[in-house]
């Protein structure tokens, strides 16, 4: 068992899903770590995480507590950074809800790890419309705000907004982090692009994407109105602001 490979997930409040989701992921026999990013969740989350670092899971599992609701582009931002400190080789991003299924992790990491990509993510329209469980409505915004995306700033990439996908280390050493500007859905977006104009090889893998059974969702009309906008700004972005291209 290899622990090249870091998990991380954000939360807040998610006491439902998270010690089912830990479990579920380091069950499996690649080895994948965890790291949950906690903003201050008042239902207890980060408590039970304590409990599995304190017990079986001990030196697998691993939390950073943040004083408040501060942007899931922050908690990435954090996650990133600690994963990089730790000298993990591939870092993801997943949802704490089971909407990313945990199954589909070692497909994104065989994408990096023996494909030869830079960057995995776990699409939901590469293949169709792979989508469980949602409102007709946000599954039509979801899908044409990727293909909005698409139109403007000129990414392959069918599912844009995607938030289940795998790094190799390379691609965040030379991403600056900190110059990434967005917090909410538009960050998802962000990072893709960045990664696109710094030069990495990326790969969309198919996935099904299903709607939380337990908890509560954090999506709002914000954080769309965040992205539709946002696209236009990384557009500009690309015609004139220098990016730092891989090694």
């Amino acid at each position: 068992m290899q622990n090249d490979s870091l998990v991380i997930i954000p939360t807040y409040n998610e006491k439902e899903n998270i010690e089912n989701i830990i479990t579920a992921v380091t069950d499996l026999e690649e080895g994948f770590n965890v790291l949950v990013i906690d903003d201050g969740s008042p239902d207890g989350t980060a408590q039970i995480v304590k409990g599995l670092m304190n017990g079986r899971l001990k030196d697998r599992v691993f939390i950073v507590e943040r004083s408040g609701k501060l942007g899931l582009g922050t908690a990435y931002i954090a996650g990133f950074k600690w994963a990089i400190e730790h000298k993990y080789d591939y870092i993801f991003e997943m949802d704490a809800d089971f909407s990313h299924a945990p199954s589909d992790l070692p497909r994104l990491l065989k994408a990096c790890k023996e494909e030869g990509y830079d960057m995995s993510i776990g699409s939901r329209y590469i293949t169709g419309v792979n989508v469980v469980n949602w409102p007709m409505g946000r599954v039509l915004m979801s899908y044409f705000a990727s293909k909005y995306v698409r139109c403007v700033t000129g990414l392959n990439i069918h599912d844009t907004t995607a938030g289940f996908a795998c790094y190799r280390r390379q691609v965040l050493e030379t991403i600056d982090l900190d110059d990434i500007r967005f917090k909410g859905y538009a960050f998802q977006i962000e990072m893709k692009f960045t990664t696109h104009k710094c030069g990495f090889k990326i790969k969309e893998v198919p996935v099904i994407f299903v709607n939380r059974e337990l908890g509560t969702s954090k999506m709002s009309g914000g954080i769309f109105s965040e992205a539709f906008f946002g696209v236009m700004r990384l557009r500009w972005d690309g015609w004139f602001k220098k990016y730092p291209q891989k090694a």
